[in-house]
């Protein structure tokens, strides 16, 4: 059984030129202990996928769906009660942008012993205990001292790290990590790719990797899910999809890589894509 299902994912918005579609007939399913990468350019419906999974979609998004199930659980007819004491808990998320996810108003301690009170209920100590085994897990430097801090007392990796010991400190079965590397430099996203996928070994669970960074999907993923405008261009395994991709759309992509760079410019995909084809194709 998948650890989360769904089937027929539609996702649309009302705008004042009429309905924007961001996702539309999205398929996906994701094991535990698997690693599934879902990956396309900028504003090709992978977060709103996510988001839409989990609630967090604002009330002006209309959510429809065949089936959307989470460890056996149908997701579309539970309560919203029920919904939320998953989401956080076992569902839970690394968000983009770690800085504008953070409360600034409050120190990264409390909104971390904040998630261990409302989902455990556990008491002060036992708060405090759990937060410092989790600042030290996620490789904080000065745990006690750092759960006193604001957000913008803090670098970008930290805060990362922030938001990765949130997301882990209820055990989740499922993670869903959004862009977990975005602005962060080049040494500090290898170490925060290494602590999940250990995190990911240790724990067990399934996890599912939103990127536009090929790299990162080369290193972390089972299988990848190709997104172009709101649909599912190809599934496959990592390797099959960087050594024989069936898409016309993941080749260009794969084409438009710095290192397959050739003469004096990189790729895009207009060059292996016709582009007007593949629109009519939505």
């Amino acid at each position: 059984m998948a650890l989360l299902e769904i089937r027929n994912l539609n996702v649309s918005f009302a705008t004042s030129t009429g309905m924007f579609h961001a996702v539309k007939g999205l398929d996906l399913k994701v094991h535990e202990r698997e690693v599934l990468a879902v990956v396309g350019e900028s504003g090709s419906g992978k977060s709103v996928s996510m988001l839409a999974a989990m609630g967090l979609l604002p009330k002006t998004a209309k959510v429809t769906a065949d089936a959307m199930t989470f460890n056996g659980r149908d997701l579309l007819t539970m309560p919203a009660s029920e919904r939320r004491a998953i989401i956080g808990k076992e569902i839970s998320m690394i968000f983009q942008e770690p800085i504008a996810s953070l409360n600034p108003c409050f120190t990264v301690g409390y909104q971390l012993e904040e998630t261990l009170r409302a989902h455990l209920g556990l008491g002060a100590s036992e708060r405090r205990k759990r937060a410092l085994e989790l600042f030290t897990a996620v490789g904080i430097p000065e745990p006690e001292k750092k759960l006193s801090a604001y957000p913008h007392q803090m670098s970008g990796g930290q805060c990362q790290r922030v938001m990765i010991a949130i997301a882990i400190a209820c055990k989740p079965k499922l993670l869903i990590a959004d862009e977990p590397t975005t602005a962060l430099d080049v040494t500090i996203q290898k170490q925060i790719l290494d602590l999940l996928m250990k995190l990911q070994e240790e724990t067990g669970m399934g996890m599912i990797m939103i990127t536009h960074d090929m790299g990162v999907v080369a290193e972390t993923a089972d299988r990848v899910i190709v997104k172009y405008k709101g649909r599912k261009m190809e599934e496959a395994g990592v390797l099959e999809l960087f050594e024989t991709p069936s898409h016309p759309y993941t080749k260009a992509l794969l084409s438009a890589l710095p290192e397959n760079a050739t003469g004096d410019r990189l790729s895009t995909v207009s060059d292996f894509v016709d582009m007007a084809a593949l629109e009519g194709q939505q």
